[in-house]
């Protein structure tokens, strides 16, 4: 989590060690769930291996997953950390997976600290404004076929680990169409 933290702005040592006392690490393990939907999401996760996926129900009560986190990545129910209202997805481990954990309530006070953890808090939103932003585009401009090659190029080691349902349903394509996309890349 450091690594993320100093990666986007040139922080002083002294006030990035702050964060040792904060980070609680957390294992889970497959298929273990993380974040239940209507809790409150009071923590950010970062994985130090593993895979997250947040999914919901949609109101025909199919299963939708609307995000994958792997290594050396970022997930949190983000909408419900900032408002503070419950979360609409779930968030759970496909595979045996390491975290690291900061509470909101640690980063409001790392927040308090200074201008360079202010910094980090809104440059770190901003990071996953972009990233939702693009899978919203992705979604409108790309075809499911592009989507994954895209999701290969990327996650090409995890793509493995993830159950093909999962993955159909991240990409907008039925398990059938998706069988295809693979045969005809691998």
């Amino acid at each position: 989590m450091k690594s993320v933290f100093q990666s986007i702005q040139v922080i002083p040592q002294n006030e990035l060690d702050q964060l040792d006392d904060l980070i609680t690490m957390r294992k889970l393990k497959k298929g273990e769930l993380l974040l239940i939907e209507n809790e409150v999401c009071n923590e950010i996760y970062f994985i130090k291996s593993g895979i997250l996926r947040s999914y919901f129900f949609n109101h025909q009560g199919d299963e939708i997953t609307n995000c994958f986190a792997f290594e050396n990545e970022l997930m949190a129910s983000f909408s419900s950390f900032i408002t503070q209202n419950v979360a609409e997805e779930n968030i759970q481990a496909l595979a045996e997976t390491e975290l690291q954990v900061i509470s909101r309530e640690s980063l409001e006070k790392l927040y308090e600290q200074g201008l360079h953890w202010q910094e980090i808090g809104r440059k770190l939103t901003e990071m996953e404004y972009v990233i939702l932003q693009k899978r919203m585009i992705s979604f409108q401009k790309l075809s499911g076929t592009q989507r994954y090659e895209e999701l290969y190029k990327n996650h090409k080691k995890y793509l493995q680990l993830i159950p093909l349902q999962y993955l159909a349903s991240y990409l907008g394509v039925t398990p059938r169409h998706l069988s295809r996309i693979r045969k005809a890349i691998l």
